[in-house]
């Protein structure tokens, strides 16, 4: 049955998903309007709110008017008489003037989708279709192309879209915004997502105003401050209960998420570019295409959000696992920060082996000049004095230990310092006449420059090709500032951000092709670009540099809600305290939210210590597939609850589950929680395999009691299985 039905007769199209639908009109055959987005199956009158307000201008057709500052638009434009946050503005560069109206052109559906030249999207499978519904203006002559990609099993659609100028003036697009959705009601919380660098993804959940409220980025990044995804739900939305909507952006660079809650009822969600960062050039003949944005809609509470959003990112966005299990690594940064040689990871090497873990990572300190943060960037070969064997022979001693080899590098950042800067100070990013702003001794490569890219790609092949490299951790570590491109021409520069991150991903993209052996980790100072467009080319994502427990429960807790746990790259690090068998077993317990990993030095470990881990990796892999690839839901809010977090994966047929509950700091009188397992099956008895203990399902379900400790970093943990019937 296909996912996209086209209504001719009555000028309606419907995207639907296993339990939604989505319905586009045309008002008088003419303008593209929003009927409906909701649960399939729900009777919904589906007319376009035409509802005339004081001072607002209209369009005459016939005895008709229409009203574009009430009308629930697919894609409003600035000009057009809609007075409310519009998807895109367009200046035509020989009259100066901003007014557009499109009005309907043509539609068609496909199987597939479309690909998107330059940038992320989410891969196609066999489910897919997709609607193309162009719209006009026949003033200017251009023409923009909509797309509704729909993925039926996640409850996803996916928007962007193309202009095409084919006028016969050069335009300049002023705002850009790929998705747009009015909804025809006000009262909805706002949950997103705030923060800071080692604080990030901080949940907060807040009632919808009138007026606009936005989170955004204008560093360049999607960055630590906000994240692109956020929700918006009933007030009475619980985890499991009420209606609820969540909405993301496949990319990384500047961003801008809008809601505007308006007079007439109604709140317009957008999300794209904006135009703080961004401007663009489409002269006559040429076009341009926006990033993609996706979006979800459930009855079923804001865990039901995240669990298709999980679905969707793991089954189309995140790149095919390289290797059969995720590798437990070690990394030598927090050991050793610059201070490595070959002989020094050869033996890390060797003791990593001895634990079980799989994989060493050389961090940051390897190549050119690098002895601290003020040198090296940008100068991509092997520092001879630390390496004078050479990086292969080095990388083939780590593997004759047993383990794997993975290297850190940070292509887009340069050290003034550097043989690449001395040669090429032209190629970063830096506003003539103005001193060039640094930051932790770097400035940016301008990605935007061909020659730079190429640069880069000869360099990398020159030191690792013929090097056994298993994964490559990316790392950014500044925002961008003076964003000003030497080889684009003053009516140009606006697209710097933009053509900034379309270089970075033709750079991601050529080390997935160039090392398809080899899986990417990317990290931005841990979790700057944490979003959608990075998890198209890397397998997982460095969380967050903070791995200090306190913190870190909140920022795995916030990290939850848009991405799948599989990208949630989570380490077990500080030695001193890991000396401590139970902080050592909390560290764990809590590392085990996502593919696990260590950063310590394991030189230094007692021998006790190195069998606890040991046992810990081997625990580990028995829940792997589950934690990587089960549904997850979370019982306990740790905002909510002084601490407190917990929550469980389950298997597709809920023979398996694994539960935890977390607490960070002790309390002085145990409290009691009951935690609710509503995927459990009634009459069916589970047994816990840590424990021993069994328990019948309806008892999970109805909730089992975890008393909270009087001590610091607790943690419970069950892995419930039952008996399968065939």
């Amino acid at each position: 049955m296909s996912a996209i039905r086209i209504d001719r007769k009555n000028k309606q199209f419907f995207l639907k998903t296993k339990n939604t639908v989505y319905v586009i009109g045309l008002f008088e055959g003419k303008y593209p309007v929003h009927l409906y987005y909701g649960r399939k199956g729900k009777a919904a009158e589906l007319t376009c709110n035409n509802r005339r307000l004081s001072f607002a201008p209209y369009s005459l057709e016939g005895d008709v008017k229409y009203y574009a500052d009430v009308a629930a638009q697919e894609f409003s434009c600035f000009g057009g008489g809609d007075h409310r946050a519009n998807a895109l503005k367009l200046r035509n560069l020989t009259t100066g003037s901003d007014t557009s109206c499109y009005t309907y052109k043509s539609v068609r559906r496909f199987t597939g989708r479309v690909d998107i030249d330059g940038l992320p999207y989410a891969k196609a499978d066999e489910k897919t279709e997709t609607l193309e519904l162009c719209i006009e203006d026949k003033v200017s002559g251009c023409v923009i192309h909509l797309y509704y990609t729909v993925f039926p099993e996640c409850d996803v659609i996916s928007r962007y879209f193309t202009l095409e100028n084919k006028g016969k003036n050069d335009v300049s697009i002023e705002k850009c915004m790929s998705l747009c959705l009015d909804i025809p009601k006000t009262d909805m919380d706002m949950i997103s997502f705030q923060g800071g660098y080692f604080d990030e993804r901080v949940y907060q959940r807040n009632r919808l105003i009138h007026g606009n409220q936005s989170i955004y980025s204008r560093r360049g990044s999607s960055s630590h401050h906000f994240n692109p995804f956020f929700m918006l739900a009933d007030p009475k939305a619980t985890e499991e209960k009420g209606e609820a909507y969540g909405f993301n952006l496949v990319y990384s660079g500047s961003f801008l998420d809008e809601v505007e809650v308006s007079c007439d009822g109604s709140s317009r969600v957008l999300l794209g570019l904006g135009s703080d960062t961004f401007r663009y050039l489409v002269k006559s003949g040429e076009s341009f295409t926006s990033p993609e944005a996706i979006m979800t809609y459930t009855t079923n509470g804001v865990g039901q959000v995240s669990r298709n959003m999980h679905n969707f990112v793991r089954s189309h966005i995140l790149p095919k696992d390289k290797f059969e299990s995720r590798p437990v690594v070690l990394n030598s940064w927090e050991a050793m920060c610059f201070d490595i040689d070959q002989d020094v990871l050869v033996d890390f090497a060797h003791e990593a082996a001895k634990c079980g873990m799989d994989m060493l990572v050389m961090d940051d300190g390897w190549f050119g000049a690098r002895v601290n943060d003020k040198a090296g960037l940008g100068d991509w070969y092997e520092n001879k004095a630390k390496f004078p064997d050479g990086l292969g022979a080095f990388v083939n001693r780590v593997k004759a230990e047993g383990v794997k080899f993975g290297i850190w590098i940070e292509p887009e950042m340069i050290n003034p310092d550097s043989d690449l800067y001395r040669a090429h100070p032209d190629w970063v990013l830096a506003t003539p006449k103005y001193e060039p702003l640094l930051s932790r001794y770097q400035l940016v490569l301008d990605m935007a420059n061909p020659e730079v890219i190429q640069y880069l790609k000869d360099s990398f092949s020159k030191t690792f090709d013929g090097v056994g490299i298993d994964y490559f951790k990316w790392d950014m570590n500044r925002n961008l500032c003076q964003v000003y491109s030497s080889v684009l021409p003053p009516e140009r520069q606006g697209e710097t951000y933009f053509r900034y991150m379309k270089g970075v991903y033709e750079l991601f993209a050529w080390f997935g092709e160039h090392f398809p052996n080899a899986m990417i980790e990317n990290c931005s100072g841990g979790g700057g670009r944490y979003d959608l467009g990075m998890m198209n080319y890397s397998t997982q994502i460095w969380t967050s540099d903070n791995t200090f427990p306190d913190k870190r429960m909140y920022i795995q807790y916030g990290s939850s809600f848009g991405y799948p746990v599989t990208a949630m790259s989570c380490h077990v690090a500080k030695l001193e305290e890991c000396e401590n068998p139970r902080f050592l077993d909390y560290r764990f317990r809590l590392a085990m939210n996502g593919p696990l990993g260590y950063e310590l030095n394991i030189l230094k470990a007692s021998e006790a210590a190195k069998a606890n881990m040991k046992a810990q990796i081997e625990e580990y892999r028995k829940y792997e597939k589950l934690i990587l690839n089960g549904d997850f839901y979370r019982l306990l809010n740790p905002y909510e609850t002084d601490g407190k977090y917990a929550y469980y994966f389950v298997n597709e047929d809920n023979s398996e589950i694994l539960l935890t509950f977390l607490q960070n700091f002790g309390d002085k009188k145990p409290k009691e929680y009951r935690l609710k397992v509503s995927r459990a099956i009634p009459n069916v008895t589970y047994t816990d395999k840590i424990s021993g203990k069994s328990y019948e399902g309806a008892e999970l379900k109805r909730g089992i009691t975890i008393t909270s400790d009087t001590e610091d970093q607790f943690g419970v943990m069950l892995y419930l299985t039952r008996r399968k019937y065939w």
